[in-house]
């Protein structure tokens, strides 16, 4: 039976998530049982495929092939880890999950929402997040935050055209499910930015 609490964080290119996620992690120190990942990894076969997606060299990769890698990693981090530790009871909070497949591969890669979705069920075997942050920041003033796109990463590497149908779709996504997603603008500064995820674990029971 499912105990602990399972939270997401979400977000395009640049939002800011890595630095959320680490505040997050100095906030919940003191808390018994939290426990952090990231997607795709968590795993030892899951950091293995996930060297292989982000890989500059894989400029062939096809969507199709990079949403079945997703969904493969997915599916192990959850059987060995994810699960296992909702049933101790253990609050998981992860760096990209569903969302993000179905926001990059669905609508921006095309691929389309139905079979996402369905590829995520097959994957997590019916589990989904009870709450998903989603930090909410267009991809144009993400990058110019950010410096531009990191040249080791292949998804970034993409246009900003690509980048632009992420954006849209995961507003998709948070119009949705608005019982499950909460969009926190991440315009703002760090700490400002984190007092607002907070505040939504909060009133969501989470902490």
């Amino acid at each position: 039976m499912r105990k602990g609490k399972f939270v997401t964080i979400e977000g395009c290119e640049g939002v800011g998530k890595t630095t959320q996620v680490e505040l997050l992690k100095k906030a919940l120190a003191e808390k018994s049982g939290a426990m952090f990942l990231r997607e795709p990894g968590g795993t030892l076969i899951s950091e293995k495929i996930r060297s292989v997606i982000l890989d500059v060299n894989n400029k062939g990769m096809s969507p199709v092939c990079e949403v079945l890698l997703y969904s493969a990693s997915r599916a192990q981090l959850v059987d060995e880890v994810i699960k296992p530790a909702l049933e101790r009871g253990v609050t998981v909070i992860c760096d990209r999950f569903t969302d993000s497949t179905l926001a990059y591969q669905g609508y921006a890669r095309g691929l389309g929402a139905e079979t996402v979705e369905e590829l995520g069920r097959i994957a997590c075997g019916g589990l989904s997040p009870d709450l998903t942050i989603f930090l909410d920041l267009d991809p144009e003033a993400a990058f110019s935050r950010k410096g531009g796109a990191d040249k080791g990463d292949r998804l970034e590497m993409e246009g900003l055209a690509f980048h632009r149908r992420v954006y849209e779709g995961y507003k998709r996504i948070a119009e949705k499910y608005p019982e499950r997603v909460v969009c926190v603008p991440a315009d703002g500064d760090a700490l400002s930015v984190h007092e607002k995820v907070m505040r939504a674990l909060e009133e969501r029971g989470v902490i």
